[in-house]
């Protein structure tokens, strides 16, 4: 017994000495892949330009980190204005392929003077990086996702003394389906938003095979619930690509008329067009190296503006602009970053 319990120590040091090296290099690989996916999702610190600020909101639900651009010569209690940039999957906030760089929003808040901010999505959540608005549970006020985001937004108000009657959200592909979320939890922080390839509140409940078996009428009512005592008009943008095979044009469609008829809601609590839509519609010709598109909008009886569209002919599944930088971009079409800030800066929370 004596021979064979040393033989089984000694058998067994022997074995953990020659699992050390492999344990400590499979340990050592791990801390490098998660480095890497780190420095890929927040970028380096050497590469924030001038303006750039990085932060983290710590809320009920967890930490959510953003980084905010404020224009030159900013003063604290200045009042600008505030546009959340919510990134698409297989995208950062302000890493690799970022919402920062696909938009060139930086630029466009120094010229006309307002902050950006771009939150990413948090390390490890998802293979692509998407943000979860198909999951029931990130569809709600004060909790997940949309208590995040709005923490951060409010936290950059308190922050740099920004306006909070002026606060927007835009987002492209899913980050679009979670700005249209914050739409309906958070109508009480956000003036407008804007979708840029993106669906309803509620997109999960409609089958791509069937999408007329679940009206927009019906997710409409499920948005306008979430905004309870809150309700208000939150005007909305669409931007829509009609070559778009990853969210089809047919989501866009629905997006317009459930939003419209969400808007219908907040009038008086039915859908019986009482606010009088008047929609126009006008077409923008090809140009050289420049996508046709048609620009359709909505308004009430008296003016106000309801949803504002945009299809752009030969479009896929992008981000449209002239300077956008990353994997989803398309130089031919309309700024959308242009038009996002031209359609905020005409809103503010009443």
């Amino acid at each position: 017994m004596a021979f064979t319990d040393s033989m089984g120590t000694t058998s067994t040091n022997a074995i953990v000495r020659r699992r050390r090296p492999a344990l400590a290099l499979a340990l050592a690989l791990t801390m490098a892949a998660t480095g890497l996916t780190a420095a890929a999702q927040f970028g380096m610190p050497w590469a924030m330009g001038a303006g750039d600020r990085n932060h983290v909101y710590v809320g009920d639900g967890g930490r959510q980190r953003y980084q905010v651009h404020v224009p030159p010569h900013h003063e604290w209690g200045s009042g600008l204005p505030v546009v959340m940039a919510i990134h698409g999957c297989a995208m950062t906030g302000f890493g690799w392929n970022s919402m920062k760089a696909t938009t060139q929003l930086n630029g466009l808040a120094d010229r006309e003077g307002f902050i950006v901010v771009y939150p990413t999505q948090r390390l490890l959540r998802g293979t692509v990086n998407c943000w979860d608005s198909g999951d029931p549970r990130e569809q709600h006020r004060g909790s997940g996702e949309p208590a995040l985001l709005a923490g951060a937004a409010r936290q950059v108000v308190a922050d740099y003394g920004a306006d909070p009657h002026r606060v927007h959200v835009v987002g492209a592909s899913s980050g679009a389906g979670t700005a249209v979320i914050l739409a309906a939890t958070y109508p009480d922080l956000f003036a407008t938003v804007t979708s840029v390839a993106g669906g309803e509140y509620g997109l999960n409940q409609v089958r791509p095979d069937d999408p007329d078996a679940t009206p927009p009428e019906y997710t409409a009512r499920q948005a306008w619930a979430q905004m309870g005592q809150r309700a208000r008009h939150v005007p909305m943008l669409v931007i829509q690509g009609a070559q778009d095979e990853v969210v089809p044009p047919l989501v866009a469609d629905r997006l317009v008329a459930h939003w419209t008829a969400v808007q219908d809601l907040v009038d008086d609590g039915m859908l019986n067009d009482s606010l009088g839509v008047v929609e126009q519609v006008h077409r923008t010709p090809a140009g050289p190296d420049r996508h046709a598109y048609t620009r359709s909008t909505r308004t009430a009886a008296d003016g106000a503006t309801l949803v504002e569209s945009y299809l752009v002919e030969g479009m896929g599944h992008s981000w449209p602009g002239p300077s956008g930088a990353g994997l989803f971009t398309d130089h031919a079409g309309p700024d959308a970053s242009v038009l996002t800030w031209e359609f905020a800066r005409q809103h503010a929370l009443s």
